[in-house]
């Protein structure tokens, strides 16, 4: 009786495992995504972290903000520096300012009337000089107050008529480049400023925050690493005897094993030769040791049925 009992359960379980096997037959591969890891271009200490691992953000939004204290007093100093060579630069185009127009304005009509003045009493002392009632001597020094006093009156119409046309063009070019280079320093600063914030590049699912608030982030260092949501893929290795079910863009229909073999459609997009074992994705591939080994990578023909599917589930592709 016992051996009946044995002989029975050995059958039973032998059939077990021949429905298993049935039911499982195919290969085996892995749920995959693409990988995205946030870095940031400047060091800066996290200030505060406003998301959380596990949560799904949007392109754009705002995930960590830092402290960047280096760049904040470079903003000042490049104002500065801006404000001082837009005043140069007013002052070359512009010249001089309405009290210093005045003042020169007011030299100008003095010293004409100094020359009118010379110019008067060189003609009475040409008219003495000729009745010879003064000296050649005396007509000279006269002579000499004359051209002096012409020569300051013409220095100063020139001085204001170089005033009101404003700096030279030389000085006008120096003066709007210095300004342009204070421009470009404020601006380099404002995008450094704009690093503070660590945006999201895309659509991702937030796996992993290297940092804590207080912490120092250096220059490219990972901040948040995470799977892109649109970035879900299919892997499985295939020996070389079967890939002749496997052409770039046939579509395969898998089995989800942990949602009830549930079915998905992929499409495959790669086909790349495998150099090592190591690289092999697929449980225990049924292949001989001089195969070939082929990796293949299926995308989903349905994007957002893929969406919820787990990284590193295991699938099921039937073979033909």
């Amino acid at each position: 009786m016992k051996n009946i009992a044995y002989i029975l359960g050995i059958a039973l379980l032998a059939q077990a495992c021949s429905n298993h096997t049935e039911q499982t037959k195919g290969l085996e591969g892995k749920i995959e995504r693409d990988q995205l890891s946030v870095t940031t271009k400047i060091p800066g200490k996290i200030q505060k972290i406003l998301v959380e691992e596990g949560q799904l953000v949007h392109k754009g939004d705002t995930l960590i903000i830092l402290e960047l204290p280096e760049v904040d007093a470079k903003a000042i100093q490049a104002q500065g520096a801006l404000e001082a060579a837009q005043a140069q630069y007013e002052m070359a185009v512009k010249g001089a300012t309405d009290g210093q127009l005045q003042q020169l304005r007011a030299k100008v009509d003095g010293l004409k009337e100094q020359y009118e003045y010379a110019q008067k009493s060189l003609d009475r002392m040409r008219n003495l000089l000729a009745d010879s009632l003064v000296s050649q001597q005396k007509y000279d020094e006269v002579y000499a107050k004359y051209h002096g006093a012409k020569n300051q009156y013409l220095a100063a119409q020139a001085e204001l008529a170089d005033v009101l046309k404003g700096a030279r063009i030389e000085q006008q070019k120096m003066a709007l480049g210095q300004k342009e280079r204070a421009l470009g320093a404020v601006t380099e600063v404002n995008v450094a400023a704009q690093e503070r914030y660590i945006i999201a590049p895309q659509d991702m699912s937030v796996e992993t925050i290297n940092l804590k608030v207080g912490e120092l982030a250096l220059a490219g260092y990972s901040l948040i690493s995470g799977y892109i949501t649109d970035g879900t893929y299919f892997r499985v290795t295939v020996p070389e005897s079967k890939m002749k079910d496997f052409q770039k863009g046939a579509v395969k229909t898998l089995r989800i094993p942990y949602l009830g073999d549930k079915k998905v459609e992929a499409k495959i997009e790669t086909i790349k030769a495998l150099s090592s074992y190591a690289n092999i994705s697929t449980a225990y591939p049924d292949f001989e040791q001089q195969e070939a080994v082929f990796e293949i990578r299926m995308k989903p023909v349905n994007a957002a049925e893929a969406k919820e599917l787990l990284t590193k589930a295991s699938f099921i592709v039937k073979e033909n």
